[in-house]
């Protein structure tokens, strides 16, 4: 009961949920319990990023399935921690990132991507962010809350995510094409539609891959500066076109920061 009582506790932001801090308590679908990973209290987004949201902040619409209330997709690692400082700065919060688009970034040895912005945090900032991958995990898997679901939010995963075979026209059943995905008019859906996790949280198993801070190829959890990589960034989540794996709580996977999707979004974090 406590992790209940110290988030009732806390304040958070509108569609903002507070994230009370510890170590992880999912035993069945993590990649950090048991590991000694404390996460600090933070606050996260009840909902991936909607495009009303980006639009009112970014001035344009990158989606290709169109709707105020659904999620913001084809979207680059890029656009987002530019979003982030945008929406801080509109808001009059402290911008969280330092973006320098003019010098590459020689730590990124990711050849695919050849825009490689130097992006560093700006210590102490109260800005929007990017969730870092372990507090991606901790949040979608309940937090100081969780009852150690595979999927953020149940064991059912038909209950708290759009993924390919429910996602279309009719529930697809069998092995997955991408001519059976398309045919069937699969695509992402308004926000919250789905039930919530143990902290209220929505979609964060399915609709759309949100992307992360980190690099992929840090050691989970112990990076928050970002380091050196030939991989890209981490996506958590899985989306309304992936299998049902990718929407496990556990499932990492990565993509250039330059890449962009139908089912690439985000959602948004603040630090306490």
């Amino acid at each position: 009961m406590m992790g209940a009582v110290c988030a009732s506790a806390q304040k958070a932001p509108d569609n903002f949920v507070f994230v009370g801090g510890g170590v992880f308590k999912n035993t069945r679908c993590t990649n950090y319990y048991g590991k000694n990973i404390t996460v600090s209290d933070f606050y996260i987004g009840k909902y991936e990023v909607t495009q009303k949201e980006w639009t009112d902040v970014m001035g344009s619409n990158p989606s290709q399935f169109k709707g105020d209330d659904l999620p913001v997709e084809t979207v680059r690692w890029y656009d987002c921690v530019d979003y982030c400082n945008k929406r801080s700065a509109k808001e009059g919060l402290k911008p969280y990132y330092n973006i320098d688009r003019e010098n590459k970034d020689t730590n990124n040895r990711t050849v695919v991507d050849e825009i490689k912005w130097v992006v560093t945090v700006n210590a102490g900032a109260n800005g929007y962010r990017l969730p870092t991958e372990a507090e991606w995990e901790y949040a979608a898997s309940g937090g100081q809350l969780s009852r150690s679901y595979t999927y953020s939010g149940s064991d059912d995963i038909d209950k708290v995510a759009w993924y390919w075979q429910n996602s279309g026209d009719t529930n697809l059943t069998g092995a997955w094409t991408w001519p059976r995905v398309r045919e069937n008019h699969d695509r992402t859906h308004p926000v919250g539609g789905k039930e919530p996790n143990e902290l209220g949280l929505y979609d964060m198993s399915g609709n759309v891959r949100e992307w992360c801070w980190d690099w992929y190829g840090d050691v989970v959890g112990t990076d928050p500066k970002g380091s050196s990589s030939d991989t890209g960034r981490v996506w958590r989540g899985g989306g309304w076109m992936g299998g049902d794996f990718c929407c496990e709580a556990s499932f990492r996977a990565n993509f250039e920061a330059s890449g962009a999707g139908p089912d690439q979004g985000l959602r948004v974090c603040r630090s306490k």
